[in-house]
């Protein structure tokens, strides 16, 4: 959530701090539009093709791995993110103003919040996943189900509506000057209420999420170096290894987009009225942070192998052929002709999105 006029919380991590509208020129100016414009688009279609290549392997019955349901949730979250960025353009070139309803302003504020922190703790759970399955391979293998992962999932959604519960009680309207409204969240006590609300969510979705990944990835790259137990076979390690960078690269485009948007945050509770450079900085930071959420679905694609080939699988059309077969009955010679599916003969399915360790990783 971004600040304005110094009092109020408006959706949407925009409105140029506390300089409100004021600064209205540059709000309205094509540059920030077309940007959330291109990420929302492209954002839209690569977590859309990842849901589609993840579920398309799941219809034709290879089994879900516990890297899937991460990445597959991590999807919905960045894809529910990205739907709220149309309303947020609509504020842009609205100049800040809300033509909604208060309903969909309460929806719309909770669905933006809330997508935020269950990715965050998504990201938290797949860094210990990835711990288990570096450090602890067999012994907890037990632990590390497609099962025991949809729990963890559930968890995390549920865990975070409670964390959004201020959002859910304040969102609402606020007139502005010229007899239009804006959407925010109107904290009782203005001074006071944004100052802990800052504080709350920096910790709750960034800090502490923060210090435990880099915590366990420490501890991973520990063991890695100093480890002198027997080894896995080595397919094993090679794809533990491919599916750990994976979850590194993805917790540290987070992190990156992220921290500038926090740390504006904390800037700004000591800035009663920001410069034009202040603003401007804030609104990089806000696009780098709806960035994340395009650029996963890429990350992808760059570094594994097998979700490229699952993907072209997944759009490509059955491909078919027809094989001639003589046969001899009777002394009379025929030919019979039958179609044969050419993709699944060819090459089996594979057992996982991401390129992982065998099953049970």
């Amino acid at each position: 959530m971004d600040f304005s006029n110094g009092s109020n919380v408006f959706f949407g991590y925009f409105n140029s701090t506390t300089t409100g509208r004021s600064n209205g020129a540059l709000h309205c100016s094509a540059i920030l539009p077309i940007i959330f414009g291109i990420i929302c688009f492209l954002g839209i279609m690569g977590n859309c093709i990842v849901i589609y290549t993840i579920m398309k392997k799941t219809k034709c019955r290879a089994k879900q791995t516990v890297p899937d349901i991460f990445i597959l949730n991590l999807s919905i979250v960045d894809l529910l993110f990205l739907l709220g960025m149309p309303f947020l353009i609509h504020q842009l070139l609205g100049n800040g103003t809300w033509h909604f309803g208060a309903a969909m302003c309460t929806v719309i504020t909770a669905l933006d919040s809330n997508s935020q922190i269950v990715s965050t703790y998504i990201l938290t759970a797949m860094t210990l996943d990835r711990y288990l399955a570096t450090v602890h391979p067999i012994r907890f293998n037990y632990i590390r189900t497609p099962c025991v992962a949809a729990l963890v999932i559930g968890l995390v959604w549920g865990l975070s509506l409670l964390t959004i519960i201020p959002v859910w009680m304040y969102a609402g309207l606020m007139p502005l000057s010229d007899g239009l409204v804006a959407c925010a969240l109107l904290l009782p006590d203005t001074v006071t209420d944004i100052y802990w609300f800052t504080l709350y969510q920096f910790f709750l979705a960034f800090a502490i999420p923060l210090a435990v990944i880099c915590l366990v990835f420490f501890k991973i790259l520990q063991h890695m170096s100093t480890s002198v137990a027997p080894l896995p076979p080595r397919s094993l390690r090679v794809r533990t290894r491919k599916v750990t960078r994976m979850a590194v690269a993805i917790c540290l485009a987070f992190f990156i987009c992220w921290a500038p948007y926090y740390i504006l945050q904390l800037v700004h509770l000591g800035v009663q009225k920001p410069s034009r450079a202040f603003s401007y900085a804030y609104n990089i930071a806000i696009s780098m942070g709806y960035a994340n959420s395009c650029i996963n679905p890429f990350l992808y694609i760059v570094l594994s192998e097998t979700f490229k080939r699952l993907f072209l699988r997944a759009v490509r059309p059955v491909n078919r052929k027809f094989r001639v077969n003589p046969s001899t009955t009777d002394n009379t010679h025929s030919v019979s002709v039958r179609m044969v599916p050419e993709g699944p003969r060819l090459e089996p399915v594979s057992g996982e999105m991401m390129p992982s360790n065998m099953a049970p990783q």
